[in-house]
């Protein structure tokens, strides 16, 4: 039997706002965008290596469907990364806003500002 296709990725114009904030709001899948980033590809097993396998499919299964992400099969070994061009392509600044609240206090200014 051959091979699974991997599955693809939503053209940047097929991204949806909506998709793309629902994958963006759970905490798990939030704290992945934040490792990937840096811009590097990184192995699955290195960005969520303390959850269970049931838990980190479904997760990376969010993110990739959403957009957020991209994985690219190399032997046995699955790579992310984060798509910030087509993020920002089609939603500007909103990749960074993501990750910059993500980043303080909960009562800091970013949580204060009008969207």
């Amino acid at each position: 039997m051959p091979a699974a296709a991997d599955p693809p990725h939503p053209a940047a114009d097929r991204l949806e706002l909506v998709d793309v904030l629902a994958a963006l709001g759970h905490p798990v899948r939030l704290e992945i965008v934040r490792r990937l980033a840096s811009g590097e590809e990184a192995f699955c097993g290195e960005v969520v290596p303390d959850l269970p396998r049931s838990s980190v499919t479904h997760h990376l299964k969010t993110l990739r469907e959403s957009g957020v992400i991209c994985r690219r099969a190399q032997g046995r070994r699955l790579y992310l990364a984060l798509r910030r061009d087509d993020l920002e392509l089609r939603f500007p600044g909103l990749l960074e806003l993501v990750l910059a609240c993500r980043s303080r206090p909960l009562d800091s200014e970013c949580d204060e500002q009008p969207l």
